[in-house]
Formats: C-alpha cells, structure tokens, sequence
C-alpha cells in the first residue's frame, strides 16, 4: 500500500484515528489503530469490509501492515450526526430526506443481514456511524469493528447506549434484530432532529435502565400511522415482535413511493422541519407540499388550508390502503395455514378410512381362522 500523500484533519471514531488523504489521486479515509488493543477491532472491520460490497457500505480499497490502516471510500458530507447536530449553521431538510436516509440505511442493514451462512449484524448502528455522500443525498453505513465479545463490546460502546437493543446490554443472547431496534430509534431521530434519551441525561446506564423498563422516545404529532407503526414494531422489546430488516426495507420502499426528496438539493427545502406545515405534509414529495401562505392574505390562507385538508385527506386513504394491504397479507397467511390444516386434516381421515378397512378386513380374517381353528378341533376329537 502506498503511503498517503498528506494528511487534511482526522477525526476519533469507535476506534483508531480517521485521517483524510490522498491516494493514487482521490480523496480517501485512512483508518489507524493507535494502540495493540485495538487490533483485534482493527481486525474485525478488515475482515467484515472484504465480505461486503453495497452501494450503501463504505467501500474498502485495501490495507496495509506497516504502519496498520485502512484505506476506505471517503465521504465529503461528513456523518449524519453531525449534520443533525453539530453542523452550524443547522441545514434544513424535509421528512422525506429524513425518510430517504432511513430507507438507505435499512437496504445496506439489509443487505448485511442477508449475508450466507450466518447474518453479518452491525452491533452499532447510530447516525455517528452513518456517512453522507453526494451532496448528502447517498448514505453509507460505516465502522464495522464492533467486537463480538459481549464484555469488549459494552466497554467500547458505551457512547451508543440510546441505540443499542435492551437484550444487548442485558447480556442476552442476541440476534440480527438488535440492528433493526437501533434503526427504529435512528428513524425517530432523523425525524426530530433531537437526540434519543436526551433528556434523562446522566450515565450511559441510566439509559440503559430506563431502556430495560420500557421507555422510549416520545411519539412524534402528526406523524403518518404507518411510519410509526413501523416504528414502534422495530422498538419493541421483544426481538420476536421486531420485523426483519428486509420487511423493513420493503415497507420503506412503499413509503418512499409518495416522499421522495428533491435530489437537485442540498438537504434542504424553504420548508423546514420547523414551522407551521405539519409534519404529515413533509413526507410528501417536495413538489406536492403546501407552500406557506402569504401573511395578512385570506385567500393564501385559504388555499393553504384547502391544501393542507387534501394532504391529510389523501395520506389517511395511503394509510387505509397500507392497513388493508396488511390485512390482506395477514388473511391470505391465515388461508394458507387453514388450507395446510384441511389438507392435514383430510390426510388423517384417508388415513382412518384406510385403518378401519385394514381393521374390518383383519377382523374377517380373524372369524375365518377361529373357524378354521374349530373345525380343526372337531375333527381331532372325532378320530379319538
């Protein structure tokens, strides 16, 4: 590997140093350890990065020995945390990026999970380790050095404790769903712009209890019913009522179909996350959003609020359809499982039809040899 030609700025991540570079003339990330007791991790995200390609990965372009780095895809727009948090000015972008940014989360997460022959799972899914490229409209889900030794892994992460799944942190056996319970919690996020658990501060373990009891953040107003029902299934503390990452990307996908984001943008539109245009109204294509009304003007508001009554009028029919297009899905399981039990059921009753002539044509038999037996007997007896 060659040496990087210079170093612009470096950033901590979960572990070793991030330093951006140039390499065979284009911008790269080049990742270090900076002590032996991060080689393992080190170890780890080679291993995991040289199994992975998707368009929503960090791409992996090599590594080298000495000194020990990685040489990964580079993302100009920084983590999603920081343009959620920390960038100043804030940008303003709409639900649908905010959704957009979901749904490429859960197609990459996806994508891990449906990894041969066991599930790839992430362990650490968090807008930190998020990265944003193409004018922040493309994301990448980075830093795979998540130690699978449960013990390494609590001490390493204990800055991801609003993220992490109540079986991860219990010391549960945990599976592919904690990811999907740390997206869960990203989506409320990106749709807030608040940090989870923000508010009951301390430690990372007064989380984590407040987790382990039930609590999660606050249900978003206006917020579409399918959105937070996908929601608060990915949430919920049994890793069995979670849906799979690929029913949450294809749910995701369907949402999508009414709220895509302006690509010819920066993140952001004139309509922000604050202000007065509720919150249903953003996950619509920016084209389809109301447009604030002028002040002073009765007939701006009029048309604004006309506009805002369709909006609502035509996402509870999205919802409706949504909801029936579950309840069909759940019937035809239903019929599918009533047809495997008919035919079970049917099965069975060929298979006592079938044992009641074996019994009537054993019984026949039986009466014909007691007969036999008989008549044997009376024989013997007469030659005597």
């Amino acid at each position: 590997c060659k040496k990087y030609e210079r170093i612009l700025y470096h950033m901590i991540g979960t572990f070793g140093v991030v330093f951006k570079a140039i390499w065979k003339g284009k911008d790269v990330a080049i990742k270090t350890i900076e002590s032996e007791n991060e080689k393992n991790a080190f170890l780890v995200e080679l291993r995991q990065l040289s199994r992975v390609n998707h368009p929503n990965i960090v791409k992996l372009y090599g590594s080298c020995n000495n000194p020990v780095c990685l040489v990964m895809e580079y993302a100009e727009c920084g983590s999603l945390h920081n343009l959620l948090h920390s960038a100043d000015p804030q940008p303003h972008y709409t639900a649908a990026h905010a959704m957009s940014w979901c749904l490429q989360c859960a197609q990459g997460v996806a994508y891990l999970h449906a990894m041969k022959p066991k599930a790839l799972i992430h362990r650490d899914l968090k807008p930190l380790n998020l990265l944003l490229v193409a004018r922040g409209t493309v994301l990448k889900i980075c830093d795979f050095g998540t130690a699978c030794d449960i013990q390494t892994y609590m001490t390493n992460n204990k800055g991801s404790a609003a993220w992490m799944a109540p079986e991860v942190f219990e010391g549960s056996n945990y599976s592919e769903k904690c990811d999907v319970f740390s997206w869960g919690i990203i989506l409320w996020e990106v749709l807030t712009r608040k940090k989870p658990f923000d508010e009951i501060g301390g430690s990372a373990f007064c989380i984590m209890w407040a987790v382990h009891r039930g609590t999660r953040p606050p249900l978003i107003k206006d917020l579409p019913e399918p959105i937070e029902t996908l929601m608060t299934r990915c949430w919920d503390k049994e890793p069995s009522q979670r849906p799979s990452m690929e029913e949450v990307r294809n749910t995701m996908n369907d949402l999508m179909k009414v709220c895509r984001p302006c690509r010819t943008e920066r993140y952001m539109t004139t309509n922000g996350l604050d202000g007065t245009i509720p919150m249903e109204c953003l996950t619509l294509d920016h084209q389809l959003q109301p447009l604030r009304p002028r002040p002073n003007s009765k007939e701006s508001m009029a048309v604004f609020e006309q506009h805002i009554r369709m909006v609502q009028e035509y996402l509870r029919v999205q919802s409706e359809i949504a909801h029936f297009v579950r309840r069909k899905q759940e019937l035809m399981s239903e019929l599918e499982q009533d047809q495997r039990e008919q035919q079970t059921s049917s099965r069975l009753i060929q298979e006592h039809g079938k044992l009641l002539e074996d019994n009537s044509s054993l019984s026949a038999y039986y009466q014909n040899l007691r007969g036999t037996l008989r008549l044997i007997q009376s024989q013997n007896q007469h030659h005597s």
